[in-house]
């Protein structure tokens, strides 16, 4: 059995819910060039109360503040002779509250796109994307139990963040992001069939979408299922559409929270994933504490 899912419930896995926007919520980061990674820097301890609110509510998996931090992010700043620092941060937190909680969460570590979410055409090589994740695994690896590759929409990315991930000698989880339509292709257009094919022989331990629409996720989830042969799993977010070419640093249009995805709604679309075959839920970006908690109801008493 992997070593990764030894550790974690066997009927169903419950992992956290969003970072970036929680904490933007709480008024602890904003929609700057940092975003969550400004927390960091300004209110560790809120970081630390968010893992702790999603400890409670019921998680058996929390991530790291990490997504943000990468050299995308900290060069603008004149900020990259910390992003190692901020990026054992991030672990050493999750790890406090972990500490503090009492209970044996395993901890993920973040690694997200290196030029922008929901942006496949600003990846560079496949060479130049490696080299950028193979810096941040080496930050995180030693104070992670695995990583968790999230957000990606194109294959060259995915397969650089899995390799990367993979030297490190840490189990890897694979999370892709499709389009809000509910097509069954990446944000890049690329089949979701031919990522699974491009990654299927990499050693990834579970493969998820994450960061779309819960309705897109529900329409493509049954297929990903049928063609995988290790745990699949999903986590939303509650997002308007994400704009064409949207740009992070707030140059367009910000995508809004929507106000229909309650935790009790949120939880009728996690049922349809358990029942497509999902063996991993969560959440994602306007996804919190109280969706997480709700998502309990579906563990086999």
């Amino acid at each position: 059995m992997d070593t990764v899912f030894a550790s974690l419930p066997e009927d169903l896995v419950i992992l956290d819910g969003g970072m970036g926007q929680e904490l933007i919520n709480r008024k602890a980061s904003g929609q700057g060039v940092l975003w969550s990674a400004k927390a960091l820097f300004d209110c560790p301890e809120a970081v630390m109360a968010v893992h702790e609110d999603y400890i409670r509510a019921g998680a058996d998996v929390i991530t790291t503040n990490s997504y943000a931090c990468i050299r995308n992010n900290f060069e603008p700043e004149g900020l990259a002779d910390r992003l190692g620092e901020m990026n054992r941060l991030a672990a050493e937190l999750a790890q406090r509250a972990r500490d503090t909680c009492g209970k044996p969460v395993l901890i993920a570590g973040s690694m997200g796109p290196q030029h922008g979410s929901y942006r496949p055409d600003l990846v560079g090589s496949y060479e130049e994307t490696v080299d950028l994740y193979s810096e941040q695994a080496e930050f995180l690896a030693p104070h992670v139990d695995f990583f968790i590759c999230e957000t990606l929409s194109c294959l060259i990315e995915a397969r650089a963040a899995v390799i990367a991930a993979k030297h490190s000698g840490k189990p890897v989880w694979l999370s892709w992001s499709i389009e809000d339509s509910g097509v069954a292709n990446l944000r890049s257009g690329e089949p979701i069939r031919d990522a699974w094919k491009d990654v299927a022989d990499r050693g990834v331990s579970a493969v998820l979408l994450n960061c779309s629409p819960p309705e897109a996720i529900s329409k493509v989830l049954p297929e990903l299922a049928s063609m995988c042969d290790i745990p699949v799993g999903a986590y939303a977010n509650a997002f308007t559409p994400i704009p064409y070419k949207w740009d992070f640093h707030g140059n367009e249009s910000i995508p809004a929270s929507r106000k229909d995805v309650t935790p009790q709604v949120y939880l009728e679309h996690a049922s349809k994933w358990v029942s497509a075959g999902a063996r991993i839920i969560g959440g994602c970006c306007e996804v919190g504490p109280a969706h997480i908690a709700e998502l309990n109801r579906l563990r086999i008493r």
